[in-house]
């Protein structure tokens, strides 16, 4: 079989692994345009993506808790908006000059968080072109009353998204990145995985996942690292660590697990600025994916 592979359509085994985790934690209380870009400056988010219903209920499950302010002032954007990158529109952020790419993949809020940006201008400030697609095609999640999580995520598959990742890191090799990693929050670390069943990057990073399984780490094909939460209730350390056994079984690759101490699920993206823990703890979330990019794709 050829690279391509990997990527089966398990939407529904993981939807289902996902949901008993919801239950279970609901009944235990509960961040340069090439040629040929369309680009344009950032724009405001639209007023419906814009979270009007901030009061959160105890019945929210881990993936829902503390969502982004999509008005918040993260001190600006460096980055622009892309319109059409490989059928995406997408966030870019630094350089192209070194060829080295780093794809980042949202978690169930999209592409327009304002920490997520701002974690991909960091990451560009380290030498990497980086781009935020838009996986959810101006849909995500925006805790709606109207329509519920779980209908919301029956149309937002990740198995699908990996798919349609793919025509994106063609345009970006096309534009001369040869060195390609991906990182995944959530929703985008399932998004991840699925492309580190092929060879399509080089390395992959995966923080604080959802919907992912034992199984998974089976098929993986590329370094990858695995970021997560003491206080993860979704993927928790002992999940984590299944995963570490499934790797280490598997051999093909090398990998990396690390627990964040008193860290709940989140907290590498959608972490409380006002608490200088989960600020630091983001931060080290951060340098550690830079670190792992830096290792297989600044060769």
């Amino acid at each position: 079989m050829g690279d391509d592979a990997g990527i089966t359509p398990t939407l529904p085994r993981c939807l289902l692994v996902f949901l008993a985790a919801v239950a279970v934690a609901a009944a235990s209380a509960e961040e340069n345009g090439g040629a040929g870009w369309h680009v344009s400056p950032s724009p405001s988010p639209s007023p419906s993506v814009v979270s009007s219903s901030r009061a959160r209920t105890s019945k929210h499950h881990p993936c829902l808790e503390n969502p982004p302010n999509m008005t918040e002032n993260t001190g600006g954007e460096a980055g622009e908006v892309v319109h059409d990158y490989g059928g995406l529109e997408a966030y870019v952020t630094g350089s192209r000059r070194f060829h080295l790419a780093v794809i980042l993949v949202s978690d169930y809020y999209g592409f327009r968080a304002p920490k997520l940006r701002k974690i991909a201008d960091k990451v560009a400030l380290r030498g990497y072109c980086v781009v935020v697609p838009d996986l959810l095609f101006g849909d995500p999640y925006t805790d709606d009353p109207a329509r519920p999580f779980e209908e919301w995520i029956k149309t937002h598959s990740p198995v699908e998204a990996a798919e349609k990742t793919k025509p994106l890191i063609a345009a970006m090799k096309k534009d001369g990145m040869s060195s390609i990693g991906i990182g995944g929050y959530c929703w985008g670390g399932k998004v991840a995985t699925e492309i580190s069943k092929t060879k399509e990057t080089k390395v992959a990073v995966i923080s604080h996942p959802a919907l992912v399984v034992v199984e998974d780490m089976n098929e993986v094909k590329i370094p990858i690292e695995i970021l997560g939460g003491e206080l993860d209730t979704l993927s928790p350390p002992k999940l984590a660590h299944q995963f570490e056994d499934a790797l280490d079984k598997n051999k093909r690759v090398d990998h990396f697990v690390k627990i964040f101490p008193k860290a709940p699920h989140g907290f590498a993206c959608r972490y409380n600025t006002s608490d200088p823990f989960a600020v630091r703890t983001a931060d080290e979330a951060r340098v550690d994916m830079v670190k792992w990019f830096d290792k297989y794709l600044k060769l």
